[in-house]
C-alpha cells in the first residue's frame, strides 16, 4: 500500500524547536512568494503529501506557541484584553479564554501569591479566592484603577496566616468567597469579624450565590458588603471596579497597624 512505510524522522520535541525558530523566517518567505511568484509545492505522490501535512500541521502548532508569546509580550507592555482581542481579530472574552492566566497567573499557583508589582503607598488588598479565572478577571478589574498591592490566597485557613504573619502589609480590604476548601468564607468571616486586631479591615463577599440564606448570614455575621458575581463579564468588571472605587477611594479607612 503507498505510503505505508513512511515514518517520520523527527520526534515532535525537535520538530517544535526548529519550526519554532524557522516560522517566522518562513513567513516572511511566504509572503514574499504569494507576491512574487505564486506557485504552489509539488504534492503529487503520498510521502510529499504526508510531509506537507506534517509541516503545515507543526507550523500551526508554532504558530499558536508564538500568538501566545506575543500575547503575553503584550499584556507585560500595558496591553489589556480587549487590544489583545482587537489584535487577533476577536472579542475580549475570546482572548481571554485563548490566552487564559497573561497576567501573572498560572494553573499552578501558589497558595500565597503577589499579582501586581506595585509603587509606594498602594492600596492593599487580600483576595480570598480558589477559582483561578475569577482571580484572574478581579486583578484585571483592579489593575485598571491604578496601583493595588494584591494577594491572593485560596481559602481561609491560607488567609489567616497572612493576616497574622507580622511581616505581612494589613489589608485595607478584603474581597471573599464564600464556597473554599479546609475553611470557607462563611466560617473566615465569622472569625475575622471576632478577631479584635482584624475586625476593623472592611470585608466584601463576592460570590455566585444569591441564596437568601448566604446573603442573610453575611451580614449576620457583620460582612461590610455582598455581591454577586455577574455572569457578563463586563459586569463583573465594573462589580469590582465598583467596590474598588469605594472602599479603596471614597471611604475613610482606619489606619493600618
Amino acid at each position: 500500500m503507498p505510503g505505508k512505510n513512511f515514518v517520520l524522522r523527527t520526534v515532535p520535541q525537535e520538530t517544535a524547536i526548529v519550526t519554532d525558530v524557522a516560522v517566522g523566517k518562513l513567513a516572511r518567505r511566504i509572503v514574499q512568494q504569494l507576491l512574487d511568484d505564486p506557485g504552489h509545492p509539488d504534492t503529487g505522490d503520498s510521502v510529499s503529501a504526508l510531509t506537507l501535512l506534517h509541516v503545515l500541521v507543526e507550523l500551526q502548532r508554532s504558530a499558536e506557541r508564538l500568538q501566545r508569546s506575543a500575547a503575553q509580550d503584550a499584556a507585560r507592555t500595558g496591553a489589556g484584553y480587549p487590544q489583545i482581542g482587537e489584535a487577533s481579530g476577536m472579542t475580549r472574552q475570546g482572548a481571554r479564554r485563548r490566552w487564559p492566566g497573561l497576567f501573572h497567573h498560572s494553573s499552578e499557583a501558589p497558595t500565597e501569591q503577589p499579582m501586581n508589582t506595585v509603587p509606594a503607598h498602594p492600596s492593599a488588598v487580600l483576595l480570598v479566592e480558589d477559582d483561578i479565572a475569577d482571580a484572574m478577571l478581579i486583578e484585571e478589574a483592579l489593575s485598571q484603577r491604578g496601583a493595588r498591592n494584591l494577594v491572593q490566597v485560596t481559602d481561609g485557613v491560607a488567609a489567616l496566616e497572612h493576616l497574622r504573619d507580622p511581616d505581612s502589609v494589613r489589608p485595607d480590604l478584603i474581597v471573599l468567597d464564600l464556597n473554599m476548601p479546609r475553611m470557607n468564607g462563611r466560617e473566615l468571616l465569622r472569625v475575622l469579624k471576632s478577631d479584635e486586631d482584624l475586625q476593623t479591615i472592611p470585608v466584601v463577599v463576592l460570590t455566585t450565590s444569591a441564596a437568601p440564606d448566604d446573603v442573610t448570614g453575611a451580614y449576620t455575621s457583620h460582612a461590610n458588603a455582598y455581591v454577586t458575581k455577574p455572569v457578563n463579564l463586563e459586569e463583573f468588571e465594573q462589580a469590582v471596579q465598583s467596590i474598588d472605587a469605594f472602599y479603596l477611594e471614597t471611604t475613610t479607612r482606619p489606619p493600618r497597624e
